[in-house]
């Protein structure tokens, strides 16, 4: 999903010629790697202009990559449009949109939900964190969610909200918000290459699912710290870029929207020192405008701890945002620090004589009944890339490799999809394009012998947040093949305990659904066993 950025924004010559401290955004990339955090990469923005960018090989600024719950602020945009061309209004009762979902038991609580509701996380529903997103009925899953408050009354972080964002979208216009976004903000910004995962009847997930690049995601916090304004034109409506970036969290009938931290149209605010506003995705992918500093910095990874995200970045700006000065000289140690950061691929080693025996040759991996029936079979993909898609993908299975050279190509097949990907055995990566779950993503790949009879394979879908590491043990005709990926699935498991204790208050539920869920973490990767076929 290469993205071309048909606008692309301006580099300056130096961080210092737009007021970035060089010494500051070296403190930063130490930071980073101090913090031993799952980051792909970082752009500084200063008064218009890129300062400074640097992104560990094989990612880059204009590659799409998954933005988790940066996408929501996206969904809210689309709204802001709607609202300015009078489809509808934030008042508008959700009810009003959807009459499907009226009750023959009249609900007055369904009655009170409105859209500013949904985009400001207040409308007081609590849908099963755990539902399956290969169904297709996701509006149930809203719909038929217990109420934890009154509409208004109170605050909680729900997705669905904001998918009930996009399907209001492609019902009051009749297009898919991808659609209707192309000629009011994909096209004004100059981005041309988006992604966003839909769900079985293809409205887009909205609080999820959104594939952008840093230099796209860049370009939609510019619009937004500039007033709605791009390229010297009205993109985003001014009242909007206005609003939706205040604080609307927790606010009385009588109080309009402030800049107190707290959470505004799908945008994350800070106060005081930190003064902010941002967009952020659950494995760290943000986007954050500085307003006094006429700065943004956008930050891309795999990263669930977002502390160490949020601590790389602000204890070195805003403070190293500086005046600007005419210099244009580099600084070298800078230079040498973004120029040697990469995720190294595995070393050459030497060749094994199994790479004769199986050269060619069809691996049948056994069907995993269990993983299957809890709806997680394993994927090439992490399982945060495919648990909250309506097409898991999973089922590694009539796996081959062919050897020659320095390369090797991994073929294997995931449901109805067979994808290859070309593996450096030189120390180096090769790039591949492949599709799973119904995403088109680039893999950078390679694999390595450790002995004589394993071998390692290490596939990165730079849209992705990570890294898959398959290990294959050869013995005789039998295989074992040992899966892991970076970041860890336990990550994975504990957001979804984190999870569980807002959708269950039970105590002893809670302690039992925690015991459930790392015994799942146990069983969502197993060695896998197969047996060379002719």
């Amino acid at each position: 999903m290469p993205d071309s950025n048909l606008i692309k924004l301006p580099r300056a010559k130096s961080p210092e010629e737009v007021g970035v401290s060089s010494e500051a955004v070296l403190a930063m990339i130490n930071d980073i790697n101090a913090s031993q955090a799952e980051e792909h990469g970082f752009m500084i923005i200063r008064h218009g202009k890129v300062a400074a960018e640097s992104f560990k090989k094989p990612y880059s600024a204009d590659m799409p990559h998954i933005m988790y719950s940066a996408s929501k602020p996206v969904t809210s945009t689309a709204i802001g449009f709607a609202v300015n061309e009078g489809l509808i209004t934030t008042e508008t009762k959700v009810i009003d949109i959807f009459p499907e979902f009226r009750t023959k038991k009249n609900d007055e609580k369904l009655d009170k939900v409105t859209v500013k509701h949904l985009l400001t996380m207040s409308a007081g529903k609590m849908p099963n964190l755990l539902a399956n997103k290969t169904k297709d009925k996701w509006l149930n899953h809203f719909f038929d969610a217990k109420w934890i408050f009154d509409p208004g009354n109170g605050w909680e972080y729900i997705n669905e909200n904001i998918f009930l964002l996009c399907a209001i979208i492609v019902r009051v216009t009749g297009k898919s918000v991808t659609e209707y976004l192309k000629p009011r903000l994909w096209d004004p910004l100059g981005i041309d290459s988006y992604f966003w995962e839909t769900d079985p009847k293809g409205v887009e997930s909205g609080g999820w699912g959104l594939f952008l690049s840093a230099e796209s995601l860049g370009k939609f916090a510019l619009c937004y710290l500039q007033g709605g304004i791009f390229d010297n034109k009205q993109v985003i409506p001014a009242e909007w870029a206005k609003i939706a970036v205040l604080n609307h969290k927790n606010l009385n009938e009588d109080e309009s929207p402030n800049e107190d931290g707290g959470y505004g149209y799908c945008f994350w605010r800070e106060k005081g020192d930190r003064k902010s506003y941002r967009a952020e995705g659950m494995f760290s992918e943000i986007g954050i405008v500085f307003e006094d500093h006429d700065a943004i910095i956008v930050s891309l990874g795999g990263e669930m701890d977002s502390g160490k995200a949020h601590k790389f970045i602000f204890n070195n700006f805003p403070k190293g945002f500086i005046d600007s000065t005419s210099g244009t000289k580099t600084n070298a140690e800078l230079e040498k620090a973004i120029l040697n950061r990469e995720n190294k691929a595995l070393p050459a080693e030497k060749h094994s004589k199994f790479e004769n025996i199986i050269n060619g040759k069809r691996i049948k991996f056994k069907y995993n009944m269990l993983l299957n029936i809890i709806g997680f079979p394993m994927s090439v993909l992490p399982l945060a890339s495919t648990y909250m898609t309506k097409d898991r993908a999973g089922n590694i299975n009539n796996v081959t490799f062919k050897f020659n050279g320095n390369e090797c190509k991994l073929t294997w097949s995931e449901g109805d999809e067979t994808n290859t990907v070309i593996c450096g055995m030189d120390g180096e990566y090769r790039k591949s394009s492949i599709k799973l779950a119904s995403t088109k993503y680039t893999a950078f790949s390679c694999a390595a012998w450790s002995g004589e009879n394993k071998l390692t394979v290490w596939i990165i879908p730079v849209e992705c947040i990570g890294k898959r590491i398959l290990e294959f043990e050869f013995n005789g005709k039998n295989v074992i093949m040992t899966p892991s990926t970076i970041p860890d699935l336990s990550v994975m498991v504990s957001s979804i305990s984190g999870g569980v204790t807002q959708y269950v208050k039970n105590k002893l539920l809670i302690k039992s659904a925690r015991k459930g869920l790392a015994i799942i973490e146990k069983i969502l990767e197993p060695v896998h066993n197969g047996i060379i076929k002719k």
